[in-house]
């Protein structure tokens, strides 16, 4: 009888099948920003050098072939994540200039690098990078170019207004623009004063400077060329 019962049990765990556990396979679309996800992170923190295309497929669990059909190789995934940060940033920036009184729209450029740098801080590493291999939309550089020309148009105006010459705006946004970016990557590592008292001091001495612009500035040292 026992061995009736040892038997019976026997045959009953024979009969089970071990369960499989389903991996849920991602589309196409999901297994690219999968892909870019992770670029993203390796780049900023090894360098486009630093990272490999070996270590890129192992984050995402796939062999390497994977990644160069997604993007052609380690060079395809870095333009591609570049371009989609600058496209970002530039987006952030021009979106935030919705205020009228110049000195709030000085805030809002500021208050705008400063949440990029805040909220996607991976993205900024990358961006401040030396590039090394051309991108479709330009280098960090032409990025800031691009947002200075958006500041140019709203200094143009305030210099006729002014009875400044409209045609020096480009150079003060540029270095507007300079500032506020150089300032942006120091703070990117030390973090402090917080965000809105680095705003601040920043509009501070932007509009304070530009409240006291001379209409025709002079030289005081003896070289004069």
């Amino acid at each position: 009888m026992i061995d009736a019962v040892a038997t019976d049990s026997s045959s009953t765990e024979s009969n089970e099948k071990p369960r499989r556990t389903r991996r849920t396979r991602m589309t196409g679309a999901e297994r690219r920003q999968q892909l870019l996800e992770i670029g993203r992170t390796l780049f900023a923190a090894k360098g486009f050098e630093g990272t490999s295309v070996e270590e890129i497929a192992a984050k995402a669990g796939v062999s390497k072939p994977v990644v160069y059909e997604h993007f052609g190789g380690k060079e395809g995934l870095y333009a591609v994540v570049v371009d989609r940060e600058m496209r970002r940033l530039l987006d952030m920036v021009t979106s935030s200039l919705t205020a009228g009184h110049p000195r709030e729209l000085l805030e809002q450029a500021a208050f705008a690098l400063l949440d990029y740098i805040e909220e996607y801080t991976d993205g900024f590493r990358i961006l401040v990078r030396d590039s090394p291999i051309p991108q479709s939309t330009g280098s960090f550089a032409s990025l800031i170019s691009d947002i200075a020309t958006q500041v140019e148009d709203i200094l143009g105006r305030e210099f006729k207004l002014r009875g400044f010459d409209p045609k020096l705006a480009p150079l003060y946004a540029q270095a507007l623009v300079g500032m506020v970016a150089l300032t942006g990557q120091w703070w990117l590592d030390v973090r402090r004063p917080k965000k809105a008292e680095v705003a601040a001091h920043l509009v501070n001495l932007s509009w304070h400077g530009l409240d006291g612009l001379e209409a025709k500035p002079h030289l005081i040292g003896r070289r004069k060329s």
